[in-house]
This record gives C-alpha cells, structure tokens and sequence, in this order.
C-alpha cells in the first residue's frame, strides 16, 4: 500500500469511526460539546424581586447588556418588548442586565413601557460572560442554559425571532431537562 492510500485509508476510518460515535449521541449532549454553559447568577432586579438565571432553566432566554445612554440599545429594547409579548407563553423569556444607575434605569423602564425582568448589573457579572466590550451585548441561552449565540451591537428583531423559532422547534432531551 502506497503512502497516499495509507493516508486515504486512515482518513476514512476516522471519518467512519466519528460517524459512528455521533450517530449515537443524543441532541443535548452534541449541543453541549458546541455551546458553553452560561453563568448562573442571582440579582435583585428594579422592583426588588430576586433573579436566578437557573430559574429560567426549561426556557429560551435573552440575556440582554445595555444601558440607558445607549442608542442602540434604546433601538432594540422596543423589539424586546415585542418579542416577550409574543413568545412568552411559549416558553421564552428576556432579562435586561443594565449596566447603568438604578434610578436611570427605573425612569427608563417605565418610559419605554419595559414589559420584561431588568436587573442592575455589574463588572464581575460582566467578566463571567466574558467581559462585555460593547453595548449592546446580547445572549441567546437555549432551554438546557446554554450560550447559543452572542450578538455585540444592535440587532433587527428577526435576528432574535430566527434563533427563538429555532431553539423552540430543537428536540429536547428529557433527562437534560431535569439535570
């Protein structure tokens, strides 16, 4: 055998072998291999209620970094509140993370009609996430608390509506659900 068929050979093999192992592994677990795990938190929001991000587990969750002064923050948040009323009965939820003053960001939120949790966030939260460079800076959890993606800077609503659809219509493993 020439070295070049030793080399196609070796190459079919492990494309062979790693056909095998990942047709049997279950959707979550394959996802768990792509998407990191997002940092559990547990912050008081504007109206004094106590917010775990493990309490959203079994749901798609916007994770959204912003602030006050922000223009293109101020530009998503009007599809954020679309979006909460839309698929909130269907298992989705977004989280406000203002990186601002607490008085700013409660006149804020009642200016803008904020419909959705708002909590004050700080730099070691920030950090958790990998530090926050620029605002807006969005996560799209998946319903096991994964990361699915990271948006910095603004966003048209259908961004958030493609990766809602998706992750809602992904099959879910009903042992990752209780984990």
């Amino acid at each position: 055998m020439t070295k070049k068929h030793q080399s196609l050979f070796l190459l079919l093999f492990f494309a062979v072998i790693s056909f095998t192992v990942f047709q049997h592994v279950p959707a979550a677990q394959a996802r768990e291999f792509k998407r990191p795990k997002a940092p559990d938190f547990t912050l008081v929001s504007i109206h004094g209620d106590t917010v775990r991000l493990s309490d959203f587990r079994g749901q798609v969750v916007i994770l959204d970094f912003w602030a006050t002064w922000c223009p293109p923050c101020k530009a998503e948040i009007p599809s954020f509140i679309e979006i909460y009323k839309t698929y909130r009965d269907q298992g989705v939820s977004i989280i406000g993370v203002a990186l601002d003053k607490p008085e700013k960001v409660r006149q804020f939120y009642e200016d803008y009609q904020m419909n959705y949790p708002v909590v004050i966030g700080d730099r070691s939260l920030a950090a958790r996430y990998g530090g926050i460079a620029g605002i807006p800076t969005t996560f799209v959890i998946d319903q096991e608390g994964r990361i699915y993606r990271k948006y910095v800077g603004y966003r048209p609503k259908q961004v958030f509506v493609n990766d809602i659809e998706h992750l809602l219509a992904e099959p879910q493993e009903k042992s990752s659900a209780t984990q």
